[in-house]
């Protein structure tokens, strides 16, 4: 893990955005696609801002969510909903957008449905990760029903239902997301970072970001 500090979170977050995008346009020079996987959440947001007015061939760029909420792309808790508002817009609306959300009652009918295109851009180019203070990562949470599949199984795509979550979620597991080319990890403030020093001292199983941190550039800025 490597961890990056700055002085405050608007620098961060347009250093990060230029970041991922010379990641990107790395593999496009070296290949005919790349693949970005990033959260939901407010804290990215500002990230998409600058990220998506960046001169890519975004024709040959897949993005997906780490995670999804199993609610319609209009709710105002769908993570797809603030994708395609701040991210696939701009230069990137000509990005493929792979989702993770079908019309189905719950996820897991939709599972291999969802799973065969993001298989098809494995393994990830970049992966753009947050962090909750009780130290989940996606949709990967403490005390989760398919915790131990999402943490060690081979699956792409796993169903997660966990305390606290208001509705099932559908998220990336720690097998694809430990297998992208890069990780970034983007948090704020002195709960994150605390959180963060607790989880590497943790098993994946009471913090399941540790067992992504290997590898993984941290950014971090207090406020």
């Amino acid at each position: 893990m490597e961890l990056v500090t700055y002085a405050d979170s608007e620098m961060m977050m347009i250093e990060i955005a230029q970041r991922l995008a010379g990641e990107l346009r790395q593999a496009l020079n070296a290949g005919d696609s790349a693949a970005i996987a990033v959260p939901g959440g407010r804290t990215p947001g500002p990230i998409f801002d600058s990220l998506c007015a960046a001169d890519l061939e975004w024709d040959r760029v897949s993005v997906l969510l780490t995670d999804e909420r199993w609610v319609p792309e209009d709710h105002p808790r769908s993570n797809t909903r603030l994708l395609r508002q701040r991210l696939l817009t701009g230069h990137a609306a000509a990005a493929r957008y792979l989702p993770l959300h079908a019309d189905t009652p719950t996820p897991e009918e939709a599972i291999p449905l969802l799973s065969a295109p993001i298989a098809a851009v494995l393994p990830l180019t970049t992966c753009l990760l947050g962090m909750g203070e009780d130290m989940h990562v996606a949709s990967i949470f403490p005390g989760a029903d398919r915790l131990q599949e999402a943490l060690h199984g081979e699956a792409i795509l796993v169903p997660m239902r966990a305390p606290g979550a208001e509705e099932p979620r559908i998220t990336l597991s720690a097998r694809v997301i430990g297998g992208a080319i890069a990780r970034h990890l983007v948090i704020t403030g002195p709960e994150k970072r605390e959180a963060l020093e607790r989880a590497r001292s943790l098993p994946p199983e009471e913090a399941p970001v540790a067992a992504v941190l290997k590898g993984t550039v941290v950014h971090w800025a207090e406020s």
